[in-house]
């Protein structure tokens, strides 16, 4: 995963508050999340925490990688 991204691998979208539980993305900028200038995604990135803080989610830490 690059550094611009706040992607773990967890990908599901929680009903309640279509927010990602492993990024607290929302699908549309999922979606164009490639397309997005860097800046816009550092933007995007600083407020996920407390995004999921509001929604009350928890982030999923990623599975460990196997060997």
């Amino acid at each position: 995963m690059s550094k611009e991204t706040p992607c773990v691998a967890v990908c599901m979208i929680d009903p309640r508050t279509k927010l990602c539980f492993g990024c607290g993305r929302t699908l549309p900028e999922i979606a164009r999340w490639h397309a997005m200038e860097s800046a816009e995604r550092l933007a995007v990135m600083a407020l996920l925490p407390a995004r999921m803080t509001e929604a009350g989610l928890a982030s999923i830490a990623p599975s460990p990688k196997r060997t």
